[in-house]
């Protein structure tokens, strides 16, 4: 809930995959019991897409799933992935192992997904009210686990979207597509928590974007 109004995750209108495409999936690393975790978990938005994933040993796929550790935790967006020439990974869980938690799988697969299918960060959906601490957040991104330079964290949390290409409404606190945003992050009192389920929103805008 934002104000009291149920909020919206917000889609790049552009990226969106035509509803009922079954997209095709291959992991360049790990074990098969990780890669089972993390389907299991990306599994959970196609009880509210009209999408299928179809897991390949070889062959050219859609999304191509990397474990590199020390690379964060990343993937590209909607129909960009199909930009992207293999072997080169189009998504990645720079931390997972056999022994992550499962409560961390589902938090990062779901996100990460949901960049898969389309959706865009929810603190960078156009209608947000954040006043950011940016170099608190500089700080903090630049070391473990993200490891991420300058121009990925401006890209992944200060970069603003055109309204025109989004698709979204009030932004939702509890989607899977927020971060975690501490209060040292923010000047105006914005915070989120670690969200590791589809919100109420998640579900209802997802089957609105790949209807039946």
């Amino acid at each position: 809930m934002t104000n009291g109004v149920p909020g919206k995750i917000a889609m790049l209108t552009g990226k969106r995959w035509q509803p009922g495409t079954v997209l095709t999936i291959s992991f360049l690393s790990g074990s098969r019991t990780l890669q089972d975790r993390v389907m299991n978990a990306a599994n959970l938005w196609l009880q509210f897409a009209n999408l299928q994933f179809d897991v390949r040993d070889s062959g050219p796929t859609d999304i191509r799933i990397d474990f590199l550790e020390g690379k964060g935790s990343w993937s590209f967006i909607g129909t960009d992935a199909r930009l992207i020439q293999p072997p080169q990974p189009t998504m990645n869980y720079g931390w997972f192992t056999e022994d992550t938690e499962e409560d961390e799988i589902l938090r990062v697969t779901l996100h990460e997904f949901g960049h898969a299918i389309g959706l865009i960060h929810e603190h960078q959906n156009p209608l947000n009210a954040i006043q950011w601490n940016r170099e608190q957040v500089i700080r903090d991104l630049s070391g473990p686990p993200n490891n991420w330079d300058k121009t990925t964290i401006e890209n992944n949390m200060f970069a603003a979207f055109n309204p025109d290409d989004v698709a979204g409404t009030a932004v939702d606190p509890t989607s899977i597509m927020m971060y975690p945003i501490p209060a040292t992050w923010t000047l105006n009192g914005v915070t989120a928590g670690m969200n590791s389920a589809l919100s109420e929103s998640d579900k209802d805008f997802i089957r609105q974007a790949y209807p039946q």
